[in-house]
């Protein structure tokens, strides 16, 4: 009997995959026809009077929902759209939200399932709406469910932030070589040996906070020459390049980051989640909970100056190889082969000095002095009754880096060509972000999250929820390789979940448990996409290093584990102590 049929080959099958969509697409078909809806009371109260809370409305129920319908409404959904504030007058006050049993969640399992067979985030997105729509019963799809959820206040926020601000901005620094510029004068200026060219690379890791892909490959290439000088080994700098990537940008949020997230954790009735300037302030008063990215960052530093106790055997042996001068060819493949197995990311572009104008000579604060207005701006807004304005930062940082171009000689077209250049860099992922929103709302729609809360909201002791959502976000994110397409599955379903289960908390406890909950979710797709060997910021890491890809990940996988139980271990702390 032949050994050759396994889940790659299966899935390498031609037939493989059509079998497999028209599978899902014919349960979700089904479950449109099938599905059950169950309402639910979130909050009641008659003449003032809280009868009820969280109680579903079974067979107890019923004769009350009658009655609201007949003394009050006519149509509970019509005046009481599931998942918002209802009817509210001198006798009645009802929230209610519905869900379709486990139907509800098959949107998301879908997109969950193909991301790790075929590790393809788009087409799963694309999937996963196909199936919401199809269990919801709208069977033109473009305008009954695309044009709707693109046509959001939050698309169109990703849009102006992500794509045309941040890629515009990118663009620009790409085509004057203002970052590089910047990072050479880093190296020339504060680089001595092995360990202050780690804190360069740690420093400077920190310092592009936009995090992703480019943060890689700026960090990557400006440094490895100085690193390979000072005998520094490809893992060690592909560890601190991937662990300053996206911890970092989590933690310094003046990125699209609370912008996209935002869009996927509003929770009705919930005052500090009303808005969207809401939702964004309590993303940045929940960054120092992400205690993942807080330990793996200061690992990083540790390792920077040769203290990390917790790196493992395999990386110390590279540590000890490289600084004898000696070379494992097997951890050192040439650039050409690492392009040949690993698919490039999405925004890479190549050695990034192949991008700058010819005949221009970049100064470092050109790259400096939009960088502050942008954190200047975004910091300072966050005083005031607006909250942290990140687009109003971010277009200030691309007029001035544009203009500051412009004024030392860069041509007109040159910008315009860099911009355009900027764009393309992020459109995929922007598209993935746009997706990721729609199926969000959808899942929201499905009532995804009041399953989940129904389902395990009592099967979890809430001392263990963080630990747990933050190993379940790490599974998925790191089967899937995007920290972004696992929010788009996880914020509806845990953020309900862990706001039922504060319901009985004290206001200020039920906030603490919650935000701890945010930090978990966010934290734990970040180590996921760290660790994850089909990630774009992995592959980049040990693509720009010099690094083999599975060194890399082999490498990393110790260290990171620790700062994630370390996280864990915080977490469960403090919930024990807020609630």
């Amino acid at each position: 009997m032949s050994n050759d049929l396994t889940p790659a080959s299966i899935s390498q099958h031609r037939y493989f995959a059509p079998a497999a969509i028209a599978a899902a697409m014919l349960l979700a078909l089904l479950g449109g026809q099938v599905a059950t809806e169950h309402w639910i009371v979130k909050y009641l109260s008659i003449g003032g009077a809280q009868v009820a809370e969280t109680a579903e409305l079974e067979q107890a129920a019923d004769a009350l929902k009658t009655r609201i319908l007949d003394e009050q409404v006519s149509s509970l959904s019509s005046v009481v759209p599931p998942e918002s504030e209802g009817v509210d007058d001198n006798s009645v006050r009802v929230t209610v939200g519905h869900h379709f049993g486990a139907w509800s969640v098959l949107p998301a399992l879908v997109t969950l399932a193909f991301c790790l067979v075929f590790r393809e985030p788009l087409p799963a997105l694309l999937l996963g709406i196909l199936s919401a729509a199809l269990l919801l019963c709208r069977y033109d799809v473009t305008d009954d469910v695309l044009l709707p959820g693109l046509a959001s206040t939050s698309a169109a926020g990703i849009m102006l932030l992500y794509l045309w601000l941040l890629g515009g901005l990118l663009g620009v620094w790409s085509k004057t070589g203002a970052a590089l510029a910047f990072a050479d004068w880093t190296c020339r200026t504060f680089v001595r040996g092995p360990r202050s060219a780690k804190l360069v690379a740690w420093g400077l890791g920190v310092l592009f906070f936009q995090g992703g892909t480019i943060s890689t490959v700026l960090v990557g290439t400006t440094v490895r020459p100085v690193t390979e000088r000072n005998k520094i080994s490809p893992e060690e700098l592909s560890y601190v390049v991937d662990s300053t990537a996206s911890p970092i940008a989590s933690l310094i949020a003046f990125n699209a980051w609370p912008a996209y997230v935002q869009s996927l954790i509003f929770v009705p009735g919930i005052a500090y989640l009303a808005t969207k300037e809401d939702r964004i302030a309590f993303f940045f008063k929940c960054a120092p909970l992400s205690f993942y990215s807080i330990f793996a960052v200061l690992g990083t530093f540790l390792i920077a100056i040769d203290k990390a106790p917790f790196l493992g055997r395999r990386f110390r042996a590279a540590i000890k190889r490289s600084r004898s001068g000696r070379q494992d060819e097997s951890a050192l493949p040439a650039i050409e082969k690492v392009r040949g197995d690993t698919v490039e990311p999405t925004g890479y572009q190549g050695d990034a000095s192949d991008q700058i104008a010819v005949d221009y000579s970049a100064n470092p604060l050109e790259f400096v002095i939009p960088l502050v207005a942008l954190i200047a701006i975004a910091v300072g807004t966050g005083f005031t009754a607006l909250g942290p304005q990140v687009r109003w930062a971010f277009a200030a940082a691309f007029v001035l880096a544009a203009g500051i171009a412009l004024c030392r000689g860069l041509s007109l077209p040159a910008l315009v060509d860099g911009v355009g250049e900027g764009l393309k860099s992020v459109t995929v992922a922007s598209v993935i972000l746009l997706l990721a929103v729609v199926l969000g709302g959808l899942t929201k729609e499905l009532g995804g999250g009041l399953y989940v809360s129904a389902a395990l909201g009592e099967n979890i002791p809430h001392l263990l929820l963080p630990a747990v959502l933050f190993v379940l976000t790490g599974s998925i994110a790191f089967a899937t390789g995007t920290s972004f397409g696992t929010y788009a599955i996880a914020f509806p379903l845990t953020m309900p979940l862990s706001i039922f289960m504060a319901a009985d908390m004290p206001p200020e406890s039920g906030q603490w448990f919650v935000m701890i909950c945010f930090a978990a979710v966010l934290n734990g797709s970040v180590f996921g996409d760290q660790c994850s060997p089909i990630s774009d910021t992995t592959i980049l890491s040990s693509l720009v290093s010099g690094c083999d890809l599975m060194e890399h990940v082999r490498t990393q996988l110790v260290p990171a584990t620790i700062a994630g139980g370390l996280a864990m271990v915080a977490w469960t702390a403090l919930t024990a102590w807020a609630t």
